[in-house]
């Protein structure tokens, strides 16, 4: 429990310190009502011995101490709704800032719902139990305290007895709080496994109308969601167990030192008032150990979500080596790389070599798996190789920051993802503080400013959820002026054109034309008719490099590539046919 106070306190992050304020006035509160319930003890002396003035006086105290306690909570809800305000968005900036450093394998290997709930339920029910829980752990805490010692100035016996009350049963209370923490982290992983199902289900919903799959996709989301109603369901159950267990040890407790006290007044060794008093302080003694026990679920729930946050916030980025080359050309070096993927012992790459000259335009060849887009990873740092280097300019690129990396790496992907935001920021995304102009001139330039203007709002446009509102060829140039705009001395092009019809087609190798003039360019290619003019062309299989030349040399060759360029050749004459 501690260990979870001290992460809910971490988790306020730089709001801390109105966290630890919150702290103090609930310290306050519970000081002023268990000084307040304390004061029954004379009161009720008072008035058993129908001493009014000292009844009245001693109410007069109880009444200040319950102004006191009302002000203290007050300010405790005035920092709360601060801290959750504040430090929800002071944690997901952190979570931002973490992403932007966690190594893009990482990434991937989670999926998005996991993210999503990590990013928005997570954070929010963090921050605002964590703003919240301190004062009611203290009040919990903090009360009965304050009562015991009142207690002992009353009577020291049934201040032992109050005492007693717990021990025995705080073995199976931790053990049960442990079984409940387990099935909500459980419950947790379903929870995110549904969100991704959901997602997945709503952005496929096109293919799986066109396959008739709707239903047994739905299924499978109907599936997710019955295994996480059944895991909060056990989870629930588990985690109301610690509460029933300490409730039923407070009633018995109550009953007992009740008994206890009764036995003392037939003895004569209380007086009727004494008894009143313990019993009315026996009540406010376990009304927050019960509710400490009420909250068992909740520091349950807070620890899965804390643990997830808490993850992510831990994992290392990629580390920065010292430099150890200071030229800076565009050429490109991969040095004996061998490379397997996080969870696969299976090497995608194995001894690769190559050197790629400043200004060439290099090929990458090869069947599915064979090891092509893992090459371009490696160059922008998706992941760090097992074994050799990769070098650009002749400098190691772990010895570059992530921004300097990028700096000289421009990539146009064949599956395009645009922002739902404006054309113009979408081709700004590269350089920020573009004008207008620079821009225009960028989209000139790959083949998309006529389209563009002939839109309603032209470069205000908004292009929708991942520019669904515009062409593949269009989001493709649209793409390709942004790498455009960013100017970078290395491009990588994972075959760009492969999924448009000839018209786009035609005007998106225009565009790449722009982009790649002067460049060093390294393309995925999947079309081989493409890169026939290739300056080299690589040839992998099974993660090696098995050739190295010209078309008309690997032609010549005839080996691998040739097979493939002949393969290629007759898919060329095929035609669909009636029957």
């Amino acid at each position: 429990m501690l260990n979870t106070l001290r992460n809910m306190l971490a988790a306020t992050g730089s709001k801390a310190h109105l966290a630890r304020t919150s702290l103090w006035c609930a310290v306050a509160a519970a000081v002023a009502q268990g000084l307040a319930y304390a004061l029954l003890f004379p009161l009720f002396t008072a008035l058993f011995a129908r001493d009014f003035r000292t009844a009245w006086i001693t109410l007069a105290g109880i009444g200040i101490l319950m102004v006191f306690d009302g002000a203290a909570r007050w300010g405790e809800g005035r920092l709360e709704w601060r801290i959750y305000c504040e430090a929800a968005e002071e944690t997901r900036v952190r979570l931002g800032e973490q992403l932007k450093r966690i190594p893009l394998q990482q990434l991937s290997a989670r999926s998005s719902g996991d993210l999503n709930m990590v990013l928005t339920s997570n954070v929010q029910d963090v921050v605002a139990i964590a703003g919240g829980l301190y004062a009611i752990v203290i009040n919990t805490l903090v009360a009965p305290v304050v009562t015991i010692i009142a207690t002992f100035f009353i009577d020291w016996r049934l201040a032992l007895a109050l005492l007693v009350i717990f021990p025995a049963a705080t073995p199976l209370y931790r053990s049960l709080r442990q079984l409940a923490g387990r099935e909500n982290r459980i419950s947790a992983a379903a929870h995110a496994d549904t969100a991704s199902h959901i997602v997945e289900y709503t952005q496929g919903l096109a293919v799986l109308r066109a396959t008739r799959q709707v239903g047994a996709s739905a299924q499978r989301l109907q599936d997710s969601m019955q295994r996480l109603r059944q895991a909060q369901a056990k989870g629930t159950s588990l985690s109301t167990w610690p509460s029933i267990l300490i409730s039923t040890v407070v009633q018995v407790g109550i009953v007992a030192v009740t008994a206890l006290a009764v036995w003392f007044l037939f003895e004569d060794s209380l007086d009727l008032a004494t008894v009143f008093a313990i019993i009315a302080i026996s009540v406010r003694f376990s009304e927050p150990l019960a509710m400490f026990a009420n909250m068992a679920a909740v520091f349950d729930f807070m620890e899965s979500a804390l643990e997830r946050i808490t993850e992510l916030l831990g994992i290392a980025p990629l580390p920065t080596l010292a430099r150890d080359e200071t030229d800076t050309t565009a050429s490109v070096q991969f040095q004996n790389v061998s490379f397997a993927y996080e969870g696969n012992d299976a090497p995608v790459l194995k001894g690769f070599s190559c050197t790629i000259p400043p200004h060439s335009l290099t090929a990458l060849v090869g069947s599915s798996g064979s090891g092509k887009t893992t090459i371009t990873r490696l160059l922008t740092r998706y992941a760090d190789p097992q074994q050799g280097t990769v070098r650009i300019g002749g400098v190691d690129i772990r010895g570059m920051s992530q921004a300097e990396l990028m700096r000289q790496v421009s990539v146009v992907f064949q599956d395009v993802y645009l922002f739902d935001d404006t054309i113009a920021e979408n081709i700004r995304l590269a350089k920020p503080d573009a004008t207008q102009e620079e821009v225009a001139a960028a989209a000139q330039e790959a083949n998309c400013h006529d389209f563009i203007r002939a839109l309603p709002h032209g470069y205000e446009t908004r292009v929708g959820e991942i520019g669904g509102a515009l062409s593949g060829g269009e989001r493709q140039r649209i793409s390709i002026a942004r790498a455009i705009l960013k100017d970078a001395p290395i491009v990588i092009l994972d075959e760009p054109t492969s999924a448009l019809d000839t018209e786009s087609e035609v005007a998106v190798q225009r565009a790449i034309d722009a982009l790649v003039r002067d460049k060093t360019v390294i393309v995925i290619a999947h079309r081989l008719s493409t890169i026939v003019a290739a300056d080299s062309i690589l040839v992998l299989e099974a993660g090696r490099l098995v050739e190295q030349g010209t078309h008309e040399a690997l032609v010549q060759l005839g080996g691998r590539y040739a097979e493939l360029w002949a393969t290629q050749s007759r898919q060329r004459h095929w035609r669909l046919a009636a029957r």
